[in-house]
């Protein structure tokens, strides 16, 4: 019996096997399987089409951007071109007669003249070719220029002398083509250091008290200066216009008491030698050895040279 049940159980596995084998393709599961890999096809080549379509769209996007870039370059003036248009303060600037903010101060004023034309609007461009005027004067935009100086002593700081005194100008008259004027004043009789530029904007920030632009002179007194006076001069001293305050001062070293060192970033007229006056000393000469980081270096009395770029970045990092 067990026999005939094993046989029963193999023939009806055998049976059930065949059963299986007798079914059709189309009814037996891979089918459903085959439906779902078609669908999943359909599905990864709509996905595709759709990222290729966006492609498309990114790409015409960037093609019309890059496009519009190219046209609005095409379109901007330049401003080292000939037909460049420049804005009329920094054009006004460029000329050295003021800087930019007082440009248009001068242009709101209505002062300021285009081809005939009184411009009154902030903003307004002008080209090389247009006739700028400012009090029945033509201004003429040219390339900026600094010029260092190492004064002598019997110029005045001015670019014309009613009494035909001797000018800086006079000095610097080979140097360049442009108009360019003196950053700040020293006296007659002081020597040292003096900039000369057309660079209206950097003239204006470098004379500027809240700039704090750092000024160096060699002081020679008639007299040995006392401690008890230096150390006033240190803490301050009351002038007719106000209080002097000096960021540093200290005796020569290796010299005699007559000559000291003294350092400030005030821009009065005559300062330095209005605080040894008020305590009774004389200023028998009188030195800016140091200008806004500048010095003398290789700079013999009564010669000029032009400012280095690695100067100028300098200057321009100031504030």
């Amino acid at each position: 019996m067990e026999h005939n049940n094993r046989q029963g159980k193999n023939s009806s596995g055998r049976a059930d096997s065949k059963k299986r084998k007798d079914i059709p393709m189309k009814d037996k599961k891979p089918v459903k399987r085959e439906k779902d890999r078609s669908a999943y096809k359909v599905e990864r080549i709509t996905a595709l089409k759709d990222h290729q379509g966006k492609k498309k769209e990114i790409a015409g996007a960037l093609k019309d951007s890059l496009n519009n870039i190219t046209n609005q370059d095409t379109k901007r003036p330049s401003s080292s071109g000939d037909d460049g248009l420049v804005r009329l303060n920094k054009y006004i600037a460029n000329s050295g007669i003021c800087s930019r903010r007082e440009a248009d101060e001068l242009i709101r004023a209505g002062v300021v003249t285009v081809n005939g034309k009184v411009v009154t609007e902030l903003g307004t461009k002008v080209s090389r070719s247009d006739k700028v005027q400012y009090d029945n004067q033509t201004i003429r935009n040219e390339r900026h220029v600094y010029v260092l100086l190492n004064k002598p002593k019997g110029y005045i700081t001015t670019t014309d002398d009613p009494f035909d005194r001797k000018t800086v100008m006079a000095l610097v008259s080979d140097a360049c083509k442009e108009r360019i004027y003196p950053v700040g004043r020293l006296d007659r009789n002081t020597t040292g250091l003096l900039m000369l530029t057309n660079d209206g904007d950097l003239a204006k920030k470098l004379t500027h008290p809240k700039h704090n632009v750092r000024k160096v002179y060699h002081v020679e007194l008639d007299k040995a200066l006392s401690k008890s006076d230096m150390m006033k001069i240190a803490e301050g001293v009351e002038l007719d216009d106000g209080i002097a305050r000096v960021d540093d001062i200290a005796y020569e070293e290796g010299a005699s008491k007559r000559e000291v060192g003294i350092e400030l970033h005030l821009g009065k007229n005559r300062i330095v030698r209005r605080i040894f006056e008020s305590l009774g000393y004389e200023v028998v000469k009188l030195d800016r050895v140091i200008f806004a980081g500048l010095t003398k270096k290789d700079l013999p009395r009564g010669r000029w040279r032009f400012l280095t770029e690695q100067e100028l970045n300098y200057l321009r990092m100031l504030r």
